[in-house]
């Protein structure tokens, strides 16, 4: 169950001792999406990833990306061809090269079933050939991370309680100039717990039992003919 928002900012409070005159509900919120807006630069987790279909405008290499976008993933065109009575849909990924590759590629314009795919700016990436019709597209991405509000539970509130916890009081101390052991203890705490997040979802959760095996540890066990003195 997630953690209320009034409770979680209650909770800041009693462990830096101050009141909401030191402490505001603006300056916390603050410092929450400060550690959001990190974990999520840090650690590839799945609520993050996002699937988005539009179409691509015949004659335009430049493809708009969703406002909520942050990084691109991946790129496949959907095309869709009918042969008699069947219609079939092939999906193929576009490989990522770099701008100056797309205009040494294609100098000239020429249209066609795009191929390639690369970053133009924060808001658009471009393809080459250039489409030479409205193919549908299919941009995997990681959104920019929601924000735990008072009208919004996210995954981390949810799940990650903890971490969100730590990541914030360690802004609080420096914000509040505390001393130093607090501020080097939460951040420990934030940065282990950010640690065990990342191998949460980019080993254990990137991982299937019947391929890769159950994750082993190493326990320590002593040969049975060993004997005490």
């Amino acid at each position: 169950m997630a953690i209320a928002h009034s409770t979680f900012l209650t909770q800041v409070r009693n462990y830096t001792e101050v009141d909401n005159n030191v402490l505001t509900d603006s300056i916390i919120q603050e410092f929450i999406r400060i550690v959001e807006l990190n974990v999520a630069g840090t650690v590839d987790y799945d609520d993050l990833r996002k699937y988005d279909q539009s179409t691509f405008t015949s004659g335009n290499r430049a493809l708009s990306l969703p406002a909520d976008c942050m990084i691109v993933r991946s790129l496949q065109t959907l095309i869709t061809a009918t042969v008699g009575s069947t219609t079939t849909t092939t999906r193929t990924f576009l490989e990522k090269r770099d701008t100056s590759f797309i205009s040494e590629y294609n100098p000239t314009n020429t249209t066609g079933a795009p191929i390639y795919w690369a970053a133009w700016d924060e808001f658009n990436v471009i393809v080459a050939p250039t489409p030479a019709a409205a193919y549908v597209v299919q941009l995997n991405f990681i959104k920019t991370p929601p924000n735990f509000t008072s009208s919004n539970t996210t995954y981390l509130s949810k799940y990650q309680e903890g971490m969100l916890l730590h990541g914030v009081l360690a802004e609080c101390f420096r914000y509040l100039k505390g001393p130093q052991d607090m501020l080097q203890l939460y951040e420990s705490k934030y940065k282990e717990e950010l640690q065990n997040f990342a191998l949460q979802q980019m080993g254990r959760r990137r991982r299937g039992e019947y391929d890769d095996g159950v994750p082993r540890i190493v326990i320590p066990s002593p040969s049975p003919n060993q004997t005490g003195s």
